[in-house]
């Protein structure tokens, strides 16, 4: 009997977008700031640290994106897919959010000064030190989010006048620190 080998294809769908070159910059360079990446899947890509200003993004696949540290000031989002995205020091200041989705998706310490945060789908998302939140307007924010806004916080100040270290801890005007003792551990 006489054995015969199939060999297995996996097929993988194809990264699609309205500018091939812009897409194989991005793919190259992880940077394509002001390209035009509009109905591009990017889903599952690792772009931390990318430099994505002013692109267009419109009706983007970004589902599963790590964008850590990605600088999308004054990107187009509108419409885009950002479900379960990963976004950690992310800018997304001046950036058009309308209609995005970003269902499970995680902003923590995102910058979005001045965006436009129209109609956002956040079901299930954790959002932490980002300033969005879910119906409400400005004026709901906590007051330390709020630019301009009084807060009931303390305003620490250093002390008015500094006084100098003991003189039994300078020498030659130098501080002198005791050593540190390290304790035994045999």
């Amino acid at each position: 009997a006489a054995a015969v080998l199939i060999p297995t294809v996996w097929v993988t769908q194809p990264v699609l977008s309205e500018n091939p070159d812009d897409l194989q910059r991005l793919q190259l360079t992880e940077n394509c700031e002001a390209c035009d990446l509009s109905g591009s899947d990017l889903s599952g890509m690792h772009l931390i640290g990318s430099d994505l200003r002013n692109a267009n993004l419109v009706g983007a696949d970004l589902s599963y994106v790590n964008l850590e540290g990605a600088d999308l000031t004054g990107a187009d989002l509108t419409g885009a897919n950002l479900t379960g995205a990963f976004l950690t020091n992310a800018s997304l200041s001046y950036a058009n959010l309308t209609d995005v989705n970003l269902t499970q998706a995680h902003l923590y310490y995102v910058e979005v000064t001045g965006a436009i945060l129209t109609n956002l789908n956040l079901a299930e998302a954790e959002i932490l030190e980002t300033p969005i939140s879910v119906g409400g307007e400005a004026d709901s924010l906590p007051s330390e989010l709020i630019p301009g806004a009084p807060s009931d916080r303390p305003v620490y100040a250093p002390p008015v006048e500094l006084l100098p270290p003991p003189r039994e801890t300078l020498i030659d005007g130098i501080i002198q620190v005791p050593p540190q003792t390290a304790p035994d551990v045999r």
